[in-house]
This record gives C-alpha cells, sequence and structure tokens, in this order.
C-alpha cells in the first residue's frame, strides 16, 4: 500500500528545495509510516535539506509533530527551519 503526503516548505527550506510544495508517495507495507520514515525518504529526493534535520520544525495537518507521529493517506506536512529573532 501506498500513501500520498502533502509537502510544504517554509523560508530557506523552499529555497533549498526549489520548490513550495510537493506530493510525496510513501510506502506503509508493515503498518502506517512515521514522520521519522518520511524524512528518510525526502532526503534522499532532496539531500541539501538533511543539513537541517536537528532543528526542523515539523508539523502534521497544521499541528507540531514529533518524528514518531504517524502518517495518514492525504496528510499535509510543512517542513520550517527555526525560528530567530532579530
Amino acid at each position: 500500500m501506498t500513501i500520498q503526503i502533502k509537502v510544504l516548505f517554509f523560508s530557506v527550506l523552499r529555497e533549498l528545495a526549489g520548490v513550495e510544495r510537493i506530493t510525496l508517495s510513501l510506502g506503509a507495507a508493515g503498518g502506517s509510516p512515521s514522520l521519522r520514515d518520511f524524512l528518510a525518504v525526502l532526503y534522499e529526493a532532496y539531500p541539501g535539506l538533511e543539513k537541517w534535520d536537528n532543528s526542523l520544525l515539523l508539523a502534521v495537518n497544521a499541528e507540531f509533530a514529533t518524528r514518531d507521529t504517524l502518517l495518514s493517506d492525504g496528510d499535509e506536512i510543512a517542513l520550517m527551519p527555526p525560528v530567530q529573532g532579530g
């Protein structure tokens, strides 16, 4: 089984990916994939994003999420860099 995930890139991550949004297919053979599984697939497609791994802010369906969050078909993931003050 494969699920479709909508992905939104914000700020510098949008520039690194070269796109504002994509739809990514994830295999769900052993049950629901996690956000951690999603990131592994994303980094294969967009290796420049991996250097941000430790500081990414992640949201699933407009709610902040952890890497253990399970994903479902049609979920929307937002990838955001850390917020910096000035």
